[in-house]
């Protein structure tokens, strides 16, 4: 098998086709939760929090004297320590959003469950009992 027929049959075989299409909707999918996170969902904790931005939070390393982060980058060195807890506070939300959402796919896609056996069957009513014993008893 040639090396070109060997890449064709591994491109075209079904689990790659569904990667590259669960990595395309991801995307798809990534920015509309970026956007979620980032335009409803942390000016909602800022405005509960006063007002609290955490992405001009920096340590100046090389002496700047800025008041903004991006001032402070063009001048030299920092350690943008405000911008990690910012990343970090949209991956928690992030993830929490996922989840969620995860959680009632699984539950839409959950099958019904049957309705439990019961555990004995109802015993033979009396009459019953004995018009087998009396129909048992005339074939022999």
């Amino acid at each position: 098998m040639s090396f070109f027929s060997e890449f064709k049959e591994f491109a075209v075989k079904g689990n790659v086709v569904d990667l590259a299409v669960g990595v395309i909707i991801g995307g798809a999918f990534g920015k509309i939760v970026d956007s979620l996170v980032g335009d409803v969902i942390m000016p909602i904790v800022s405005k509960v929090f006063g007002g609290l931005d955490f992405s001009n939070y920096f340590i100046p390393l090389a002496g700047q004297t800025a008041t903004t982060l991006a001032d402070a980058k063009k001048a030299g060195a920092v350690l943008a320590y405000g911008s990690f807890i910012t990343v970090s506070l949209n991956f928690i939300i992030l993830a929490f959003v996922i989840f969620l959402m995860i959680k009632q796919i699984n539950r839409l896609k959950r099958e019904p469950e049957a309705a439990p056996a019961p555990a004995e069957p109802p015993p033979t009513p009396e009459d019953i009992q004995l018009l087998r014993e009396i129909r048992d008893s005339l074939k022999r």
